[in-house]
């Protein structure tokens, strides 16, 4: 495996960001999005008194991570999981509380790289896209399957896509002759059904269905939308979380329930705050970070990347 492919982004930025909570002795940090392992080799070898339990829904991910991992020994539990799981992986640990938490969201450089998952557009490949390529329907079953009403609803809403039911519409009318299995020919189905104008601007015309797509079969908001919450509430108080997303989609979802931890919840006109009432949370982040320009120059997929950090401030009340 060549090490150079996988560059974690804003690596240092998220080490900084979790330091405070992880410098402590038998500080324990869950890596929800494993990947290759980079975010959590650089975790284990800044902070050599914390134990990582690192999750994963891709058992190729999972066998070249433990590779990585290896020299570290029993301070890394790596776990087959998605990452709304983490209750669950906690509990059968034995674990109460964690003091760190990362999430990378980006589809990891490895499902990218391999030519055969069908991730990406630069590439023919079969049309599949499932993380855990074990389970669930891929993303030919997606388009040749679907209703077209679901579909322009995926396209628009997981996409942001505004060529919608045109796309759509050309992808029912080609199903019918055969049905999808490989991305080239919906690539090239995409760029013939846009009009100009929409072909000139946002680089390759097909990445947001692509991205539509990906987000569908792997039900990535769904997890999302369980996981997020689910890792806040695992923080020890004075614990960190740092969540790096690629989309405004995930962005918006991650700045919700951070900003609903960092608020107060008491009714309006109280004179005094009580405890129960007082933020859960503290924003670490001005907003969401941006990684910088050099960063960007030497990993292209860094472009896009939000992080956002939190930290726990006070216990849950009942």
């Amino acid at each position: 495996m060549s090490q150079t492919r996988h560059v974690p982004v804003m690596l240092q930025r998220c080490l900084d960001l979790l330091a405070p909570a992880l410098a402590q002795p038998g500080a324990v940090v869950v890596d929800c999005t494993l990947g290759l392992g980079g975010h959590s080799e650089a975790l284990l070898s800044t902070f050599p008194s914390a134990r990582l339990i690192g999750l994963d829904r891709d058992k190729e991910a999972l066998r070249l991570s433990g590779e990585r991992l290896a020299p570290f020994g029993d301070r890394a539990d790596l776990v087959h999981a998605v990452y709304d799981e983490l209750p669950e992986v906690l509990d059968r640990l034995g674990i109460a509380k964690v003091q760190g938490v990362l999430f990378d969201l980006g589809v990891s450089s490895m499902q990218l790289d391999e030519a055969d998952r069908g991730f990406a557009y630069a590439q023919d490949a079969p049309l599949d896209m499932r993380m855990d390529q074990t389970t669930g329907v891929s993303a030919a079953e997606v388009l040749n399957t679907y209703a077209p009403g679901e579909l322009v609803r995926i396209l628009r809403q997981y996409g942001e896509e505004k060529q919608a039911k045109r796309i759509v519409g050309a992808v029912v009318r080609e199903r019918e002759k055969e049905p999808f299995s490989n991305s080239a020919r919906l690539v090239e189905l995409i760029r013939d059904s846009l009009p100009q104008a929409a072909k000139r601007t946002g680089g390759n015309p097909a990445k947001r269905t692509f991205q539509a797509l990906r987000i569908e079969v792997n039900g990535e908001l769904s997890v999302l939308e369980a996981a997020i919450p689910a890792a806040v509430k695992a923080l020890a108080v004075d614990g960190r979380i740092a969540v790096l997303s690629y989309h405004s989609l995930e962005d918006r979802l991650v700045k919700q329930v951070f900003a609903a931890g960092a608020a107060t919840t008491a009714p309006p006109g109280l004179p005094i705050v009580p405890e129960r009432y007082q933020p859960r949370l503290k924003l670490l982040t001005r907003g969401a970070e941006l990684p910088t320009e050099e960063e960007i120059a030497e990993n292209r997929r860094a472009a896009p990347a939000r992080l956002r950090g939190a930290q726990r401030i006070r216990e849950e009340t009942p």
